[in-house]
């Protein structure tokens, strides 16, 4: 474990290193566009022909109310992440949040199917690995488009990596435990494919510029979820996701 930690701590340097000095001056940070365009393009293909039409399937044979306990069975297992985060970021009382939320979810709601603790007013301080570098100084990088995932930062992508790391499931679980994680994962993502396909759809096939906006929605929502308010955290207001981008050619 002494070994796992300095990893982890190396890890983190790194991550620091790659961000520093990084956050963005003018809104938006995209020196590697046309690769993340061709990545952006890679992550439509799949959603058309293998996530789309997978979500849809899902959400009709699986009735709302088991939906609903996979997606909070998928939650529970992240509140181990949840708890190591919040202690790194210093935030105690979120740490010690979602202890409780685990245990009284583990040992009254059906270890996780059901969500007792939100019920009982229980909050939930819902955090990762991105945050605790954020909250540690480290910059937000450069905009990414990881395959599978979707958009990101620099600061994010190394966050991720980190929380895949860190999950107490895949440390610690021999096989094959220690891939529930990522199923309930998969699960998670195709009932929330299902649930916001509208509002996807709008995003991915009708917009002119689906990478854009994309783009623009990712880093407005996890600069607001961050706190950032500074004015030059901000992208272009003026910015239409429905206008072609080509058309002044």
């Amino acid at each position: 474990m002494k070994r796992y930690g300095r990893a982890m701590i190396l890890f983190a340097a790194l991550a620091m290193s790659a961000c520093t000095g990084s956050k963005p001056s003018s809104g938006i940070n995209d020196p590697n566009e046309s690769a993340n365009r061709r990545i952006h393009a890679f992550n439509k293909s799949v959603d058309k022909v293998l996530l789309s039409p997978a979500s849809n399937g899902y959400g009709t044979v699986i009735p709302s109310p088991l939906r609903k306990g996979f997606s909070n069975f998928a939650d529970h297992l992240s509140l181990p992440n949840d708890v190591i985060n919040n202690a790194l970021q210093g935030d105690i009382e979120g740490a010690g949040s979602s202890v409780a939320r685990f245990v009284v979810n583990t040992v009254f709601g059906l270890a996780g199917f059901v969500d007792v603790a939100t019920s009982g007013g229980m909050e939930r301080y819902d955090t990762d690995f991105g945050e605790t570098l954020h909250v540690w100084g480290a910059g937000e990088g450069a905009y990414t488009e990881l395959p599978f995932f979707g958009p990101s930062t620099t600061r994010d992508s190394y966050g991720l990596l980190a929380d895949i790391i860190l999950d107490p499931f895949f440390v610690v679980t021999r096989e094959p435990t220690r891939y529930i994680g990522g199923v309930a994962y998969v699960v998670n993502a195709m009932g929330d494919r299902y649930e916001y396909d509208a509002t996807i759809d709008s995003i991915l096939y009708e917009s002119a510029d689906s990478y854009a906006q994309a783009r623009i929605l990712y880093l407005q929502n996890r600069r607001f979820e961050l706190g950032m308010t500074d004015e030059s955290t901000y992208v272009d207001p003026e910015f239409d996701p429905y206008e072609d981008p080509y058309a002044d050619f």
